[in-house]
């Protein structure tokens, strides 16, 4: 009788459910088609992103500061529109599942019994994973399955999918590692469950790390969401100058290099050796541009609201080996694989050599996994950077006990020699990173084969231009002389130049910016 009960209320909210979604669906597909229109890509670059800040901007701080959860809910109500804009539907998706993790939450801070908070904990990290896979890697397995049991001399009973034609929700690695390191660190009692559902939803959507992140950590996020924000003149300085240094990176270097790089990576065959290795460079470059770009504007955006997000990157390019190198790439996913992967595999202090190697390999795999379904990234993560992270740790004991190369290797010489061979090892890496690996075994066959072709085809001095200032730029941060002068310049002064780097990069971005590559993850 009871499950009798229970069965007809659930359908009978089932069925008012459906009727309210039938009769609002013709306002709502409106209402959101329009929005599509207003604001038709989450890309922060463009026209209509920087109209829609103005407005989400100009509220916020109206409204007065002891008003606090006003503000959380209108940033809460804009990430929603800016996410619902590319789709609705994915939109309601990431609302819910966020949802759902707020509910485990405070489940897992309501009881003490540690194995309800680990079969929480489990259900929580499950259902992440679980939506991660099914929209992110279904294709990619299904397809190999399928290749599998035809090679097998069996009938799968289904067709290849078209994984190009899957949508995939964007940033849903991201949230989806922000997510589990909630579940995790609540499990572990490193912080408390969050009781504000505003503020937990603001965490999770907040619009400047949402699609493409940093990844942000609940304990330092949730802090400073309760913190009354009050508006400081130096911090919007600060949050701009991020903003249109990222700007500057992604539309002036990124978006030139991509005219470099991407043909030749859609097309090897036709490409001369030096093409690909000059393609090969342009890329480095480039997806050092788009994502620090990126990760720059995010930072500036959040520092105008009042919010620190971490800084994602910090000159990788002149890192002395592969593990300092990822150190400074991609920072908060670094960290996130090394405090949530690498250390519980690897045991701690203590552990043996071969299982820290096979703990890191297994940890660049995963991270290799995270950043697409396909072989490339798996080589790429897995085999190539795990491969060289290994290497350097067995060189670096081996130095240990020769005083005399290590001297060598510590001196200017040899310093610059280690930066130079980490940056061509990892150039060489890059052909990977895309989901057709039969391209960059392609691109890999061209570069070392000194086969003729075609030329890039656009100006190389351009091009060398380009490589001379990237590098000009680190070298002049690594030596601290570019903060001493940032410091010391006057208001006016500076102000002219932000605003001859904005004109700059108008003259020099090409008519049509390539997308952020980092926005497919």
């Amino acid at each position: 009788m009871i499950l009798q009960a229970l069965r007809g209320a659930f359908d009978a909210c089932a069925n008012w459910v459906i009727g309210i979604n039938s009769t609002l669906a013709p306002y709502t597909d409106w209402y959101f088609s329009r929005l599509h229109e207003l604001l038709p890509d989450p890309f922060f670059n463009t026209q209509a992103f920087l109209l829609f800040f103005a407005l989400v901007f100009a509220l916020y701080w109206l409204v007065p500061r002891r008003w606090q959860m006003t503000r959380i809910w209108l940033l809460v109500a804009a990430s929603f529109h800016f996410y619902a804009a590319w789709s609705k539907d994915l939109a309601f998706l990431v609302t819910t599942t966020t949802l759902a993790d707020y509910l485990f939450g405070r489940l897992m801070g309501a009881t003490e019994r540690k194995k309800i908070r680990f079969g929480v904990v489990f259900a929580s990290i499950a259902m992440n994973l679980g939506v991660l896979c099914y929209f992110k890697y279904r294709g990619f397995f299904l397809n190999e399955l399928h290749d599998s049991l035809l090679r097998l001399g069996y009938d799968p009973g289904y067709g290849k999918l078209d994984v190009a034609r899957i949508i995939v929700p964007f940033g849903i690695s991201f949230y989806t590692f922000e997510a589990i390191s909630y579940a995790v660190d609540v499990y572990r009692r490193k912080i408390a469950a969050e009781r504000s559902l505003p503020r937990f939803l603001l965490f999770i959507l907040f619009f400047p790390h949402l699609v493409s992140g940093p990844i942000v950590r609940a304990g330092d996020f949730l802090r400073q969401s309760r913190r009354p924000k009050r508006w400081n003149w130096i911090r919007a300085q600060v949050g701009a100058q991020f903003l249109l240094m990222g700007v500057f990176k992604k539309m002036a270097i990124a978006d030139r290099m991509a005219l470099f790089c991407d043909q030749v990576f859609r097309n090897p065959a036709g490409y001369s050796s030096e093409a690909c290795w000059l393609a090969v460079l342009a890329f480095a470059i480039r997806i050092y541009c788009d994502f620090s770009g990126y990760s720059d504007m995010a930072v500036g955006l959040a520092h105008l609201f009042g919010y620190k997000l971490t800084n994602n990157f910090n000159m990788p390019y002149l890192a002395e080996n592969v593990s300092e190198f990822w150190r400074r790439w991609h920072i908060s996913l670094s960290n996130w694989l090394r405090d949530y992967i690498f250390i519980p595999l690897s045991g701690g202090r203590g552990s043996s050599q071969l299982r820290i190697c096979a703990s890191l390999v297994l940890t660049l795999t995963i991270g290799g996994i995270w950043h697409g379904a396909g072989w490339s990234y798996i080589l790429l993560f897995g085999l190539c950077f795990g491969l060289m992270q290994i290497i350097h740790r067995e060189f670096k004991s081996y130095c240990t006990t020769r005083p005399r190369l290590d001297a060598a290797l510590q001196t200017k010489l040899g310093t610059c020699f280690r930066v130079l061979l980490t940056f061509f090892c990892t150039n060489l890496c890059w052909p990977l990173f895309q989901p057709d690996l039969g391209k960059a075994l392609e691109l890999y066959g061209r570069m070392f084969s000194f086969a003729a072709g075609k030329s890039i085809g656009i100006s190389e001095g351009i091009f060398w231009g380009i490589v001379a200032f990237v590098a000009f730029c680190h070298l002049l941060g690594k030596s601290g002389l570019w903060q001493r002068i940032n410091a010391r310049l006057p208001a006016p002064i500076l102000g002219i130049g932000c605003a001859g780097c904005l004109c700059a990069t108008m003259l020099v971005a090409p008519p049509t910016g390539a997308s952020f590559v980092y926005f497919q993850f």
